[in-house]
């Protein structure tokens, strides 16, 4: 790929290669098809002609069985080639579709990742239908997702958040790589469940002893030498006779534990197979960086790969699977063929269950270094923010949302740090405070996950984000909407007393309470944050609650967001001003949907 192409110049090119490549294929599929069935015919007219009028040896019917059979191998081939460039194209309409903003409800929403009670996830839109989740993933598997959602859900370090830029960044050109992960199919993203395949690789072993296998070992021996005694010596049936007693007391006393085995490898196993298609990718892809390179180190132990100690299992299972041809299940009961590969099984789970857990993290950790590298490559005028030890700390230039599109995306100035602890924002309605804390918080996320920032600049401490913009009432537990909020400004005044610094954006606070309790709680709340080492926004419609930016001193500041009108209509530049608002636009509101007031 060429580094000067665009996004969407790169993708469209791509896409027009793939579409064209699986429009050739389809033709080609096509003429096969049309072969098989033209050898089809001719095979019948052959065996006419060869048993019935005797024209010709029946040796032509072996011809027309090869060549049909090329043909069919042929065509199965060119199936699978027209469904992987059909599958490429569907990727990089996606692509597209995430650069021209249709991506919403078309990707994963990642909800059962979010966990209840958050600080700041559903306030953010970090996960649902259309949210920076939906957006950013791109992992094929379960523990891509989780790792993705983690990232956005916790902060790192200074040091962890830069070698995942430095990642970050040797990833956003890898669209290859990003391609063929995609191609893996959706049964990966459906398959790999992390926790229980870590359960059953580290869990007790079901055989104590060998002496099972041992004795199985002799009685396969004798089921085969009493079956060709019978068969070529004339011994008799009785030698067989002993060996199916023999059988039938093994399977009775290891039955329990046999199937134990086999029923708790059910799913592991298939999950297993699935993740290493995805394994097998990313070993053989080259690194530099120093932190993707320790992560690939996880997938090679004592030499052998991962995917390769997953194909050894993937071969047992293949074996073990043969028990259910018909023609071969009493050779496999006579081979004792259950309790054989159950210990196999076993042994495997043994030698390579505690590497699991490596494996599925480094694929984990390599997908959502993936998925940032594609939001990275897909933003190129991103740039990846400073991530400073000073605490706490936040400075943006020109920041904006980016789930919002560019065209509509205003862009502000934001400082927080030092002396300045605190924002009190004041403006009308609709005119940008809400999206301001969501600006600053959803950027603080990306930066401290190791993505670049919606902004021209960005330096930033690690903090953790602390939001009640979506506050809802509860009919179930009988909250009311101000309580659900005074609940959860208690839960983050009790997280800014703990040595982790907190960003804080507090919308419309306390609201749902008149306007004297109102600045009485909501001072003693912002000086109590204050006190505690955090920082944050705080936005009102109540003009009052702007007097504790003054009353603060230098600690605080009044900014406001405003409106005028425009041939009677309300007209928002959700530009960001300095000092309090001073003007409402309620009534303006009301009587632009027919209220008369």
């Amino acid at each position: 790929m060429m580094q000067h192409a665009t996004p969407r110049t790169e993708y469209e090119a791509r896409l027009a290669a793939r579409r064209a490549t699986a429009s050739t294929l389809a033709r080609r599929c096509d003429l096969f098809a049309n072969l098989r069935l033209a050898v089809f015919a001719a095979a019948i007219i052959t065996a006419w002609m060869s048993f019935w009028a005797q024209w010709i040896s029946a040796l032509w019917l072996f011809v027309a069985a090869a060549i049909f059979a090329t043909l069919l191998l042929v065509h199965d081939r060119a199936l699978r080639a027209r469904k992987r460039a059909e599958d490429s194209a569907s990727f990089y309409e996606q692509c597209l579709a995430r650069l021209d903003g249709l991506w919403m409800g078309k990707g994963l929403s990642g909800e059962d990742l979010a966990p209840p009670e958050h600080l700041h996830a559903a306030d953010l839109d970090l996960f649902g239908k259309g949210s920076l989740f939906e957006l950013l993933c791109t992992a094929r598997t379960r523990a891509g997702e989780r790792t993705l959602a983690n990232w956005l859900l916790m902060p790192a370090a200074p040091d962890g958040v830069k070698a995942r830029q430095a990642a970050v960044e040797e990833l956003r050109l890898r669209l290859d790589l990003r391609e063929e992960l995609a191609l893996l199919g959706t049964d990966v993203r459906r398959g790999v469940l992390p926790e229980q395949v870590v359960e059953w690789a580290n869990a007790p072993a079901f055989f104590q002893s060998r002496a099972a296998l041992r004795t199985a070992h002799a009685i396969a021996v004798l089921s085969v030498a009493s079956v060709a005694g019978w068969a070529f010596l004339g011994i008799g049936p009785i030698p067989f006779m002993v060996s199916v007693i023999a059988i039938w007391l093994l399977n009775r006393l290891t039955r329990p534990r046999v199937r134990a085995v086999l029923k708790a490898l059910e799913e592991p196993g298939r999950e297993l197979q699935v993740l290493a298609g995805v394994l097998a990718r990313l070993e053989r892809e080259p690194f530099s960086c120093d932190r993707l390179r320790r992560v690939q180190d996880l997938l090679v132990h004592d030499g052998l790969r991962a995917s390769e100690s997953i194909a050894r299992l993937y071969s047992l299972l293949t074996w073990y699977e043969a028990r259910g041809n018909q023609l071969f299940a009493p050779v496999a009961i006579l081979l004792l063929w259950d309790v054989h590969f159950a210990y196999a099984f076993e042994a495997w789970r043994l030698k390579y269950g505690r590497l699991v857990q490596s494996w599925l993290q480094a694929v984990g950790d390599l997908e959502a270094l993936g998925a940032l590298g594609a939001f990275a490559y897909e933003h190129p005028d991103y740039p990846f923010p400073e991530v400073v030890a000073q605490e706490p700390w936040l400075e943006a230039e020109q920041i904006g949302h980016p789930l919002l599109p560019d065209a509509t995306c205003v862009r502000n100035d934001v400082q927080l740090g030092g002396e300045l602890r605190l924002l009190v924002v004041s403006g009308s309605n609709m005119s940008g405070k809400s999206t301001l804390l969501r600006t600053v918080g959803i950027n603080t996320v990306l930066a401290l996950a190791g993505a670049p920032v919606c902004a021209a600049r960005m330096r930033v401490s690690p903090m953790m984000v602390g939001a009640t913009l979506r506050i809802q009432d509860s009919i179930q537990k009988g909250d009311s909407r101000f309580y659900a909020e005074i609940r959860k400004i208690r839960k983050l005044v009790a997280f800014a007393s703990l040595p982790s610094p907190l960003l804080f954006l507090l919308d419309e606070i306390l609201h749902g309470t008149n306007s004297h309790d109102r600045k009485i709680g909501a001072d003693a709340i912002v000086r109590g944050l204050l006190d505690a080492g955090a920082i944050g926004l705080v936005t009102t419609h109540d003009l009052a609650l702007a007097k504790t930016a003054d009353e603060l001193g230098a600690r605080a500041a009044n900014v406001h967001f405003e409106d005028h009108l425009e041939n009677g209509k309300l007209v928002f530049d959700y530009r960001m001003r300095p000092g309090v608002v001073q003007k409402s636009n309620a009534l303006e509101l009301m009587r632009a949907v027919g209220l008369k007031v």
